[in-house]
């Protein structure tokens, strides 16, 4: 089974993989932030390599994806393919850092790419304030991410609500991050083990 989880920067999505790898004895697969060639480039010049960079992510993920569903394994995917093209890339166009010649060819290329994919079986969605993003990414303490600007969490809050409000590729559980401290507190971590229990044994 393939169980993705999605939100903004910020909201938790790599601390919840570990803990549910661990819990349920999953396979983790993590958004490649480390080995990223362009990441740092990206956040000091967005313009210049906004295109590069969503398609280095479009080719990490298809390769997830295809790994996924060759291992015969239950996976727990840290962001999915679906976010970078319908929140991150029309962001991007729509502030002026990638131009309409690029957004036109990353999206010509993600619509072919996601016609030879399965969506996951459950999409698990971190929901987070803004202040609850800016806390999250001031304590993690990437140097690369302080240059981010609230302007632009903000609209990437909208664009996941709207993608989230009209999503119907499968399972959706929806976790409010703003109420809960799943790193630190186990009590919030059972509530969220419980909800994602339920749905997916709804699979079954």
């Amino acid at each position: 089974m393939h169980i993705a989880i999605a939100g903004n920067i910020g909201s938790g999505k790599t601390t919840l993989t570990g803990l549910l790898a661990k819990h349920f004895g999953w396979e983790p697969h993590y958004e490649d932030v480390d080995t990223n060639p362009y990441l740092n480039s990206f956040y000091e010049d967005m313009q210049r390599w906004s295109f590069n960079l969503q398609i280095y992510f479009l080719n990490s993920r298809f390769r997830q994806i295809i790994d996924i569903r060759k291992s015969g394994k239950t996976v727990v995917q840290d962001r999915t393919i679906y976010e970078d093209a319908y929140i991150f890339a029309p962001n991007l166009h729509d502030m002026n850092l990638m131009s309409t010649r690029d957004f036109e060819n990353y999206t010509a290329l993600f619509e072919l790419i996601s016609s030879f994919i399965q969506p996951p079986d459950l999409l698990v969605y971190l929901r987070a304030s803004v202040p609850t993003l800016v806390n999250q990414i001031q304590k993690r303490g990437r140097d690369y991410e302080n240059a981010i600007r609230l302007d632009y969490l903000k609209n990437l809050n909208d664009r996941y609500e709207e993608w989230i409000g009209n999503y119907k590729l499968g399972k959706l559980l929806i976790v409010e991050v703003d109420d809960l401290n799943i790193a630190e507190n186990p009590e919030d971590l059972g509530t969220v083990l419980e909800g994602i229990t339920a749905e997916l044994n709804g699979l079954f």
